[in-house]
């Protein structure tokens, strides 16, 4: 609300000299520079960035990614339902499939977005955060190709080598599995709160595209095959800042938002 003006009076001077107010300049949040510099890197490797909805149905949420009903997979992901068979998506996964039902290989995507868990906060885990999914799908896309891509991303968006591993896993809409770790920024790999002391931090989970999801997408698996993976953009804020608590990216807390 504005100040009301002053009327100045007969006789009052004015010093021309005496430096103006500066205004406060706003700073964007940590997640939202992640989010563009994420875009920036993935475009200029020919991903096209695509959005969906956060509210989502269990066809595109789990069934679709080869999760079928009553799953012992499906308690992988702790939701959050609403009413007449909706919930809030838990992973930007269900964009694979409505793009794949639209859109004819070959294809490249990246899907930033926000999502939801119904689980216990600590310094890495929150019920509200951001992830990117990527999708690339060809003739002969290989995991070789995954590889090359997302060292490629790291060095990119870290400015330097990061040290990284994949770990053999287990998600129904990939098959091979694999998690991606990297070595944590936040304690230069000796052991941290933030990587559960133990030098590495989960990056993302990736792997071959299930055949039953490509059939899902309207895509026969016979004459086309590709990766997928889910990158937690919260994680990549946290190695790219050095933040060693997630939950500082929602305290709405100024000082630390003024700090980027």
């Amino acid at each position: 609300m504005r100040k009301p003006l002053k009327i100045k009076t007969k006789g009052d001077k004015i010093d021309v000299t005496v430096p103006g107010e500066k205004p406060t300049v706003g700073h964007l949040h940590p997640l939202t520079l992640v989010k563009r510099k994420v875009e920036e890197i993935f475009q200029a490797m020919g991903f096209s960035v695509i959005e969906g909805p956060e509210i989502e149905n269990e066809w595109y949420n789990f069934d679709a990614l080869n999760i079928p009903k009553d799953h012992p997979a499906r308690d992988m992901w702790d939701t959050f339902y609403l009413k007449n068979g909706l919930l809030l998506r838990t992973h930007t996964s269900p964009v694979q499939i409505r793009y794949m039902e639209k859109n004819n290989p070959p294809f490249r995507i990246v899907v930033p977005g926000r999502i939801f868990r119904h689980e216990a906060t600590d310094a890495s885990h929150e019920t509200n955060f951001y992830q990117v999914e990527g999708l690339m799908v060809g003739k002969d896309v290989s995991a070789a190709n995954f590889k090359a891509i997302i060292d490629e991303f790291l060095l990119r968006f870290f400015g330097k080598q990061v040290k990284s591993r994949l770990r053999p896993s287990f998600f129904p809409f990939t098959e091979p599995s694999f998690e991606v770790d990297m070595t944590c920024l936040v304690c230069q790999g000796k052991g941290c709160s933030t990587c559960s002391r133990t030098g590495w931090i989960e990056l993302m989970g990736a792997g071959m595209v299930h055949p039953n999801v490509l059939k899902a997408g309207g895509i026969n698996p016979k004459n086309w095959q590709g990766f997928a993976f889910g990158i937690g953009m919260d994680r990549l804020a946290m190695m790219k800042y050095k933040i060693n608590d997630i939950r500082l990216f929602y305290s709405g807390d100024l000082r630390f938002l003024e700090q980027f």
